[in-house]
């Protein structure tokens, strides 16, 4: 399975879509991640295009009824627990921390609730493939305001396949 991972588009009004280089990136994926900050639903709505859509809600982003929009996705896929989150555990921290990080963000009603396998997350705005305390922590920065600077920016692909899990960040 293939996915795309974006985060962080902010697109309003200055720009009206995503850089035309992720739709490209991400054509045959399965799905696609959005970890936040998306503003204009619309973004989902292009990527949808492609692919199916899950997303959680940034800090900077307002309460909708929009199906694909949840504070936290957890979802079981090729044997991975996976949480797609907008603001991810800062790393790199001592791994009794990022433990409690996660026993923090879960709570025991949650449908597969436990320690994740691969969370996927944005809010920083930077790259970041790193593993710790047994967890694949993936953020893909922002296709259009990686640091916080506009102009082209990272999208990410993360593959599961055969029980494994491989993440790639992609410079646009």
């Amino acid at each position: 399975m293939r996915i795309g991972l974006i985060t962080d588009t902010h697109i309003a009004w200055e720009e009206k879509h995503l850089p035309p280089k992720v739709m490209d990136i991400f054509q045959g994926v399965d799905l696609i991640f959005h970890s936040g900050d998306i503003y204009a639903h619309s973004v989902l709505d292009e990527l949808e295009k492609i692919a199916p859509v899950l997303a959680a809600y940034g800090d900077d982003d307002y309460p909708s009824d929009d199906k694909r929009i949840k504070d936290k996705h957890i979802l079981e896929l090729e044997g991975h627990r996976i949480w797609v989150i907008h603001e991810g555990p800062y790393l790199p921290l001592p791994e009794p921390w990022i433990t409690k990080w996660w026993q923090r963000r879960s709570t025991p009603d949650e449908p597969g609730y436990g320690k994740p396998d691969i969370i996927v997350s944005g809010h920083e705005h930077s790259t970041r493939i790193e593993q710790t305390d047994g967890i694949l922590c993936i953020n893909s920065g922002s296709p259009n305001l990686l640091h916080y600077r506009r102009g082209p920016g990272t999208v990410g692909i993360l593959e599961l396949k055969n029980g494994k899990a491989e993440a790639e960040i992609i410079q646009l």
